[in-house]
Order: structure tokens, then sequence, then C-alpha cells
């Protein structure tokens, strides 16, 4: 039987200490991992943890369940898939994490894997993902750890909220059904909506802004009914480098719901100049961001709000 081990690795400045805080933080990985959309954390018991991960791979989204093990003193963590997908018949993995001089954190990845049968074409596959996902996402986790770690203004969050006289589970279909967005939301120009998996979804919209113009954007989507969906685009405007965002609802015991749209962007320094003018900087984008995307939020849910009031 044939079992392959091989690492990589990266320097990143930042802090040991920090880099593990973010990297055990599953809740951050969606601003850490280009791939990664969301993440539960279904069980922990000790230093052990059990996590369901939605994630795209090769431009389709997925989830899957790891378990991880936890060695903040040792600054190590080790993760293994519960059940892998062909042709892998098993792999785990361990990051480890070690200082390098006053601010700065040696990561390495390791991998350790056998195919299926231990069919060598099948191994020689792996050897090819594995190392193509590994150097592809190590440089964009460096770049994502040192701004989460250091702060960044670049990086801001933010939410609107509606109260509706109606039920959750109308204002949660009203959301859920994006592939009636074009009758519903005057702002939506078309919509190609998917849902190969239930509660799995892929949406690519274009969207009008307020000039007339139309901006095309895509995402991965996680539905929790009724009461939350979670999301990331994959396709960006030019002045975003990550949307992340969620919507959610919690209902009262008087059958009322408060509904909730949140959002945490980080803006592409590089794009402001060419979107908005040379004499434009980090606060005149913060400003243009958060009035676009809260004006498109507030329009939505002002819409599910009328909608599910009209079935109470």
């Amino acid at each position: 039987m044939t079992v392959r081990e091989v690492e990589h690795e990266i320097t990143v400045r930042a802090q040991a200490t920090e880099v593990y805080r973010l990297l055990a933080d599953v809740e951050s990985w969606p601003r850490l991992f280009p791939p990664s959309v969301h993440v539960d954390r279904l069980e922990a018991h000790g230093d052990e943890e059990r996590i369901r991960i939605w994630a795209t791979a090769n431009g389709e989204a997925k989830n899957w369940t790891s378990r991880r093990v936890l060695d903040p003193a040792g600054l190590r963590i080790r993760f293994w898939q519960e059940v892998s997908s062909p042709p892998i018949a098993e792999m785990t993995g361990t990051w480890i994490l070690e200082p390098a001089g006053d601010d700065g954190t040696r990561v390495r990845l390791l991998h350790t894997y056998r195919a299926i049968g231990d069919d060598p074409d099948a191994l020689a596959w792996i050897d090819e993902a594995v190392d193509r996902n590994s150097r592809a996402e190590l440089p964009a986790l460096k770049e994502n750890l040192e701004r989460a770690s250091h702060g960044d203004e670049l990086t801001f969050s933010f939410e609107d909220s509606v109260r509706v006289e109606g039920a959750a589970k109308d204002v949660f279909d009203f959301l859920n059904e994006a592939d009636r967005w074009t009758e519903r939301l005057p702002h939506v120009a078309s919509v190609t909506f998917t849902e190969t998996t239930p509660g799995l979804q892929t949406l690519r919209m274009e969207t009008r802004t307020k000039d007339g113009s139309t901006h095309t954007t895509e995402s991965v989507r996680v539905a929790f009914p009724h009461h939350r969906i979670v999301y990331k685009q994959t396709t960006l405007p030019a002045l975003l480098a990550l949307h992340t965002g969620y919507w959610q609802l919690t209902e009262d015991a008087d059958g009322t719901t408060t509904a909730t749209s949140q959002h945490t962007v980080i803006l592409n320094a590089d794009a402001i100049p060419r979107v908005l003018g040379p004499d434009a900087g980090v606060a005149e984008a913060r400003v243009l961001v958060r009035e676009a995307l809260g004006g498109n939020s507030r329009a939505t849910l002002g819409l599910a709000k009328r909608y599910a009031e009209e079935r109470r």
C-alpha cells in the first residue's frame, strides 16, 4: 500500500499565536480561504471537534464533514475528512505553526493520503490536486492572515434590519426563492439559480445600479430553513476583494420577525482610483460600498416584509 506524505509551506508576517487563533476559529475561514463559503462547528469535546464545511471545488459547490484535533500549546491542528471522495481512500493533514523572527510565522501544511485500490494513476491525480490547491491557497491565506491579524481599514462589516409583522418562514421563502427575484426585486435584471443539493445554491445575477448600468455577481449560498441564509460572492464587482454575508430571521413569540441583512467586505485598494477617480480614497469607497450594498439589502428586506405581512 502506497501512502504519500507531502508538505507545503509559507511564511506569514504575523505572530504564531495569532495565526493559530485564526486557523482554529472556523467562523473566520470564509475570510481566510478563498474556496470556503461557510463552516459550522457541529460538536466539540475538549480539544477535538467535528465541523461541516461548505466550499467550492473546481467551480462546484460542495460540502463535507471533517474532524480536528486542536493543540494550542504545540501550535498544531490535525484534521481529516470523515468520508473521503473517490479516488481518495483516506486523507489526513496537519497545520504546524513555527515562530519565525520577531513577528513572523512559518506555516507548514502537511498532507498524508492514499488512493483507492492503490491505483498509481489515481495517486498521481491526488498528487496534482493537493499540490495545485496548496500552492494556490497558501499565498491567499498569507495575505488574508496578515490583513486579519494586523487590522485593516479596507475590511468592514455592517447590517440593516426591519421588523416584520409576519412569520419568519414567509420572509425566508422570499429570500430563498432567488430564482423569482427578477419578478420580485426591481434592482435585479437577470438571475441564474441552481440548487442541485438541497440548501446548497449558486446564484448568478445582474444587478442594476442607480445610474442604470448593471454589474454581474455570482454567489454560493447555504440555506438553513427557516432562519438563516449565508453566502459568499465568488464573482465580485471591481471595488471588492471579498464579500460575505447572511440573512438572519428571528421570530418572536407573538409571531413577528426581525429580519437582518449583514455584510462583511474587503475593499480592493488598487481598484479605487480606477473606479472612483484619482482623488478618491478608502473613505469614499467605504461610503459607496456601504450605500450600494446596504441600499439593495434594505430594498430586498422591505419587499420581503411586504410579502410576509400580506400572508399573515
